[in-house]
């Protein structure tokens, strides 16, 4: 018999399969279904900086009394942070695995109060899912790296429960990025956000989004840094976002050292009764290897555990592109 519980970011989970922020997380009705196919945590979707800054922008708070702008801005604020609120204790009181809110974020502003709210709403952690596109060539690089830095310090003098951040993977030094943040008190990371990205339509000349799911192939743009990073910080837990498809991918992002794993492109493919079939391939393959428990083979694979470490590195490219001729 094997045992898939795994301790992620300060957590207990029954298996170390998250589903990760998305539609998919919406509703109670669907975190129910999604707990009883076997996730050991769930992220909430998202409450959003820019959409509650888009909502405030669209009124009208002009005119002979600004106290009235104040109080519309004030209610769109709370607006959408009550259905947020209420979806977390909503999701508290129906399952019995973790419940991790999530804000996606770009700026260190009030929102930041917002996770007092959700912590006292019964949020187990929160997830700080951070985007802040590095456009501008007269901006210092550093600057970019010292926001995420500062939303966090902002989030941990506010809340007693975990503080988690997914991160892109556009860093200079990712594993830098990722000591800093466990400096500054990140209970984990997770490796990688999937951002919105452009797609020209060449037919109508327009602008449009491009494909928005993962495929398991992704995996490679995770799977290097995780063995990297889990065996270079030692004190911050991981969960591998992005390409986990399978039980086999799951458990290569375990190998290589991660805590947990985030799955959503999968699910919206296959329903979310796949989850079982994702839990079903990792079972099998812990009895096929004699595993009773993940942390018997948990980075096993790393960075630090290799004989040869620069199979995560470029300098193996060469290696095996010769081999093609």
């Amino acid at each position: 018999m094997v045992d898939l519980s795994v301790r992620y970011a300060g957590l207990e989970l029954k298996s170390p399969v998250i589903v990760s922020s998305s539609g998919l997380t919406s509703s109670v009705e669907r975190i129910i279904k999604i707990a009883q196919s076997g996730a050991g945590a769930v992220v909430l979707k998202s409450l959003f900086e820019e959409q509650i800054q888009y909502d405030i922008g669209k009124m009208d708070t002009g005119g002979d009394y600004p106290e009235a702008g104040d109080y519309l801005k004030t209610y769109a604020r709370e607006n959408s942070l009550s259905s947020y609120l209420e979806l977390i204790s909503q999701a508290k009181n129906a399952v019995d695995i973790p419940v991790i809110a999530s804000v996606n974020c770009y700026s260190s502003a009030e929102w930041v109060d917002f996770t007092v709210r959700m912590e006292e709403a019964g949020a187990d952690a929160i997830e700080l899912n951070i985007y802040y596109l590095a456009n501008d060539r007269k901006k210092d690089p550093r600057s970019y790296e010292s926001v995420y830095l500062k939303i966090l310090e902002d989030v941990k003098k506010r809340v007693s429960i975990p503080v988690i951040v997914k991160l892109g993977m556009h860093f200079t030094n990712l594993s830098w990025m990722a000591e800093e943040l466990a400096v500054r008190g990140a209970a984990a990371i997770v490796l990688f956000n999937r951002f919105y990205a452009p797609d020209i339509n060449t037919d109508n000349l327009t602008m449009g989004s491009a494909e928005v799911l993962s495929s398991p192939t992704d995996i490679r743009y995770s799977l290097r840094w995780v063995g990297i990073i889990s065996s270079e910080v030692e004190r911050l837990d991981i969960a591998a976002s992005t390409g986990v498809h399978s039980g086999l991918g799951a458990v290569k992002q375990l190998l290589a050292g991660a805590e947990a794993v985030q799955v959503c492109s999968v699910l919206y493919r296959n329903g979310v009764d796949y989850l079982k079939n994702i839990i079903g391939e990792m079972k099998a393959w812990m009895e096929k290897k004699q595993y009773s428990a993940v942390d018997e083979f948990r980075g096993k694979m790393n960075y630090a555990n290799l004989k040869d470490p620069a199979v995560y590195e470029r300098a193996q490219f060469i290696k095996y592109f010769s081999k093609m001729h």
